[in-house]
């Protein structure tokens, strides 16, 4: 059995999951709502704020989202009651980010600034210039925005300059030398 897919949820206080026809799930929670339809061949069971997925035969297919419906609806009730974070670091001499409004616009050493419209339901801060955090309570858009910003320019090896997650490490090259 899927070690994912056994694992129980825990339903925090405060937030409200509601199964619909056809297995769509509605988790409300105080940061917002998510929605997502399931497979229909899963089941969800529920005893007193926690919920198990269980599969009806060990075929392949049932194997293979057992696992990952698991962890989406584990991820929406973390996203509705804590939200999800990615923080990026802009590194280089004038590489910055300005926020205005909806846009996020990038300068990272090309001719022309990069401009970025934030999706609906994301938040943006700017603490410094050279930081960015990207919160919000869909883990999948959170982590595809702060990934298109980080591929505007991607750290390289050499200097190091480039937008990286916080947590990333840059494995760093020595440059070429000189013949004697």
């Amino acid at each position: 059995m899927s070690r994912i897919g056994r694992k129980i949820i825990s339903v925090p206080a405060g937030v409200n999951v509601e199964f619909g026809e056809n297995n769509k799930i509605k988790v409300s929670g105080p940061k917002g709502t998510l929605e997502k339809s399931f497979a229909s061949q899963l089941t969800f069971e529920i005893d007193a704020n926690v919920i198990t997925v269980k599969r009806p035969s060990d075929s392949k297919e049932d194997k293979t989202i057992h696992g990952t419906t698991r962890a989406l609806l584990s991820n929406m009730i973390v996203g509705v009651s804590e939200g999800f974070k990615k923080q990026l670091e802009i590194r280089g001499v004038g590489y910055r980010a300005t926020l205005a409004g909806n846009v996020l616009t990038v300068n990272a050493g090309y001719s022309h600034p990069v401009n970025m419209t934030i999706p609906e339901g994301l938040k943006v801060e700017l603490p410094k210039n050279t930081d960015i955090i990207v919160t919000g309570i869909d883990r999948e858009v959170v982590g595809e925005f702060a990934a298109n910003i980080r591929k505007i320019r991607k750290p390289e090896p050499y200097k190091g300059k480039g937008i990286r997650y916080a947590d990333e490490h840059v494995r760093r090259k020595e440059g070429k030398t000189a013949k004697k």
